[in-house]
């Protein structure tokens, strides 16, 4: 008997296992693609280019096993968001393509011992405290604006620099991916023009789909691992998703440009040029990741920043000191990333530059690079929903390794574009639905910005998030429910 099969726009689909698609190798893919998908999933992500986006990255040279979509994945630049491609550190390649333009866009979460019944009733002066000491929106403007010495510093030394200078206390470093800091970033490798463009942004949330918003634990799936991540019902959390600002956007957009010039025999044999990637062991492949790594730094201190404002808001707001509301950071993790990491291929080790773009790494117990706050139960994983939906709290599962690299999703995954979700929502009408039917405190620099983060443009992140579960590569903690937001 054959596997089920599902046919898109000319590619054609295998189960190979519940909620594992395959697009068999042919031609010239160097690998299968997989989709990580219930039917109902796949639907939506067969509605645009993702499918012919997955197949295209296995034709990257190095590329190992297959080139995997998750169960939120849509169309992006050239690799599709919700894509992981573990590409041969030695005899393959790095694509900032497959990184994405917002180097490092991530999201971490710090928990309080505030309950629901304590800030009911504050949500409009805490939404509009948020808004007004926290910058968001288009261009220039953040917590901390300074000369390129300082972005210097901030490139290459991470939530170190922040720890330094008042904004950060040690445990936030202990809580965050790689301890805040990537080794082997190096400050010179990113150009003036994004140095420029990042020096008056560092600690602020930018727009499009970045956000500041305080929620509620609804729900605990695993009351032994919610215990190890500190969360239980009725409790007050804080969710934060931003990245790099222009200084990434200005650095992806610098090496596709150096790509493109230097290694046009690469980019020729790639099926579409948004893949554009340099050789490992180039110059210019050595020159990226360094330059990768500093702006992941950026990134890091852009949240740590924004986190210890919102800090101080809620020591205004509730009239207690931060340490006595227990604010402290549960974890943050990457997003937009490639990593060298170590992995077991057909029974031996390799170094491959794992990337995931808009997929979240998830490692899971006893890993040694899981914190050790978290070592014995697996690394915290944070998918975000929309506004109008519930956000989860996974723990890095057991087959992640396995089956993805050590990666799941990331968040809901888009189904319609910004311009289309302007088309179908009115701002205005989306903040007073939220906040009349939901009591959601929605605060934006313009209408758009909401329009285009409407509940009905994502899909469903319970979905999304119960495939991971049933795969075993991210499974269920905790649920959270929005109180209040701000946006760009």
């Amino acid at each position: 008997m054959s596997n089920p099969t599902f046919d898109a726009d000319g590619i054609t689909l295998e189960q190979v296992r519940e909620y594992v698609w395959e697009v068999p190798q042919e031609g010239d893919m160097r690998v299968p693609a997989r989709v990580l998908a219930s039917e109902a999933l796949l639907e939506e992500i067969s509605e645009d280019k993702t499918l012919e986006q997955i197949t295209n990255t296995t034709h990257l040279p190095g590329i190992t096993n297959y080139a995997i979509c998750m169960p939120d994945g849509h169309q992006g630049y050239g690799f599709p968001v919700g894509g992981v491609g573990a590409l041969d550190a030695e005899n393959g390649c790095i694509s900032p393509g497959a990184v994405g333009y917002d180097i490092n866009c991530g999201v971490r979460m710090m928990r309080t011992n505030l309950t629901y019944d304590e800030l009911q009733g504050r949500e409009e002066e805490l939404v509009d405290s948020l808004f007004a000491n926290v910058p968001s929106g288009l261009g220039g403007g953040g917590i901390v604006e300074s000369g390129v010495d300082t972005v210097d510093e901030i490139l290459e030394r991470g939530v170190d620099w922040a720890l330094e200078h008042g904004h950060a206390v040690e445990e936030d470093l202990l809580h965050c991916e790689d301890e805040g800091m990537r080794e082997g970033a190096d400050a010179d490798k990113i150009s003036q023009k994004a140095k420029d463009r990042g020096k008056n942004q560092i600690g602020s949330l930018g727009s499009g789909n970045h956000f500041l918003e305080v929620q509620r634990v609804t729900d605990v799936f695993d009351d032994e691992v919610g215990e190890a991540f500190g969360l239980e019902e009725d409790q007050i959390v804080v969710l934060i998703h931003c990245g790099s600002r222009g200084l990434g956007h200005q650095t992806c957009n610098d090496y596709l440009r150096k790509i493109e010039q230097q290694h046009q025999g690469l980019l020729n044999q790639l099926p579409d040029k948004e893949l554009a990637a340099a050789p490992a062991g180039s110059q210019l492949a050595e020159d990226y990741y360094a330059a990768m790594n500093a702006a992941i730094n950026f990134a890091w201190v852009n949240r740590q920043l924004i986190m210890h404002r919102t800090r101080q808001v809620f020591e205004r707001v509730f009239d207690r000191s931060w340490e006595d509301m227990e604010m402290e950071l549960l974890y943050d993790v990457a997003h937009n990333i490639a990593k060298k990491e170590t992995h077991t291929v057909e029974g031996k080790e390799r170094e491959l530059y794992v990337h995931r773009k808009g997929a979240t790494r998830a490692f899971p117990a006893g890993h040694p690079e899981v914190p050790k706050a978290y070592r014995d139960v697996g690394q915290p994983v944070i998918i975000p929903g929309s506004m109008g939906a519930g956000n989860y709290v996974l723990r890095g599962g057991e087959n992640s390794m396995d089956l993805t690299f050590g990666s799941t999703a990331h968040g809901a995954g888009r189904l319609m574009s910004r311009t289309q979700a302007k088309d179908e929502y009115w701002g205005g009408d989306v903040q007073q639905e939220l906040e009349e039917q939901d009591q959601i405190y929605v605060k934006a620099q313009s209408g758009a910005t909401v329009a285009e983060e409407a509940p009905g443009v994502y899909k469903d992140v319970d979905e999304v998030v119960r495939v991971s579960d049933e795969l075993g590569i991210g499974d269920k903690v905790a649920r959270t429910f929005p109180v209040c937001n701000i946006k760009g």
